[in-house]
């Protein structure tokens, strides 16, 4: 099953997969309500042998296939993910089919991903007969930010759990055609800090007749820099970015308070732990070594997406078995940004791939990366992404996992 035959049968389905993402790039959608994206999506699939969940809480979907064949994965279970919604961002594309709504891109690729998971739903419905299990189709919306994936999940869409799982995800500043992948720490867990550094206002000449917030909020944006590179080992990666500073009213005015935000990046869950209760300390103490006060909150955002090993080299295999040994990069390092297909991870042995899908022959180190406003993607990629995803499933099914 995993030759070129395989690749060639998604290369069959080109024109469909590209129509698809076309269409849905034109309309994206943001968080959980993706209603017109799904629909897309269902009628691309219709007349198909796929039974269909959907739940109260998103517009998130699960297209389940059956095989009809026989073999020793007649009880095993596989589920394949493709996110759906867009980013709130302005598009700078000259593409013929760019966003028509204002406000409104995608700068992350999810049209993509969803057009190669319909893809290898359309590849494996024309193969039903030729494998047992089962097949499960995740079409989830509200992945940036949204925890999509965990309303899915706390919805009972995904039960019974799967096997295993497997995603993509594009990288249209990494050579055409190429997967990547690593086991273990893939993406980051991604957390967010507000922190309120309180004082006393007034004129700005009298300085001395105020608690003035702002040099102990600078303070602290140091202390906080410090504090992980001297508290966190450099082979375990922490990164604390503050990226906003809100005060003040006027030029001539001391505010009441400061306002820092940020972003906090881990690749460990006792780092993740570790860090939160040292923001909290490092900025109280700051801000009472200057006679203020702090409040610190912290939002939870995705946990580290880590990829079971034997997961990974099934996707090595399927991918060199479909493109050659150079089709297949190993990733030495993760990647600092963050994913909510980790909630499936915490809970299913599996992984997700990178696919580059910088135009073919051009120089991919001077390609836009995901979220940018002028992001481009060689669709003729797309094929090759379906067949993966596709493969993955099938070998998992019929193999299982290596041991």
């Amino acid at each position: 099953m995993l030759t070129q035959e395989l690749l060639a049968s998604a290369r069959g389905l080109s024109d469909n997969i590209v129509s698809l993402r076309r269409a849905i790039h034109k309309e994206p959608e943001l968080g959980l309500e993706t209603p017109k994206t799904l629909a897309k999506v269902r009628a691309a699939l219709d007349g198909l042998p796929l039974s269909w969940r959907e739940g109260p809480s998103c517009t998130g979907a699960i297209a389940t296939l059956e095989g009809t064949g026989t073999g020793p994965g007649a009880e095993r279970r596989v589920l394949l993910r493709g996110d759906m919604d867009a980013l709130p961002m302005e598009e700078k594309t000259d593409l013929e089919f760019a966003s028509t709504i204002p406000g409104r891109m995608h700068a992350c690729g999810h049209d993509t991903h969803t057009a190669m998971l319909a893809g290898a739903a359309q590849l494996l419905c024309a193969q039903q007969d030729s494998f047992a299990g089962t097949v499960d189709f995740m079409f989830q919306p509200g992945e940036e930010g949204y925890h999509g994936a965990r309303f899915m999940l706390d919805d009972g869409l995904i039960d019974p759990l799967p096997d295993a799982a497997f995603a993509l995800h594009i990288m249209p500043n990494a050579p055409f055609g190429v997967l990547g992948g690593r086991a273990g720490p893939l993406l980051a867990a991604a957390d967010e800090f507000n922190i309120t550094v309180k004082g006393r206002g007034g004129h700005a000449s009298m300085p001395h007749d105020c608690l003035d917030p702002v040099p102990g909020a600078a303070a602290i944006v140091g202390a906080i820099q410090a504090m992980v590179t001297r508290r966190f080992k450099s082979t375990d990666p922490v990164v604390v970015t503050v990226t906003q500073i809100h005060a003040g009213t006027a030029h001539n005015v001391i505010a009441d308070e400061v306002v820092l935000g940020g972003t906090i990046r881990t690749l460990s869950a006792q780092h993740r732990t570790k860090v939160h209760g040292l923001i909290e300390q490092t900025a109280k103490r700051t801000a009472e070594a200057y006679g203020l006060e702090a409040e610190c909150e912290l939002t939870l955002g995705f946990p580290v997406t880590i990829c079971d090993e034997r997961a990974v080299q099934l996707g090595c295999k399927v991918t060199k078995q479909l493109g050659g040994e150079d089709a297949w990069r190993d990733m030495a390092d993760p990647i600092m940004g963050a994913e909510d297909f980790s909630y499936i991870l915490e809970k299913v042995p599996g992984a997700m791939f990178f696919l580059g899908v910088a135009g073919e022959g051009e120089d991919w180190t001077q390609c836009c990366a995901i979220h940018s406003s002028r992001m481009h993607v060689d669709e003729n990629a797309l094929p090759r992404g379906t067949a993966i995803l596709a493969g993955c499933a099938l070998e998992f099914l019929a193999e299982g996992f290596a041991e």
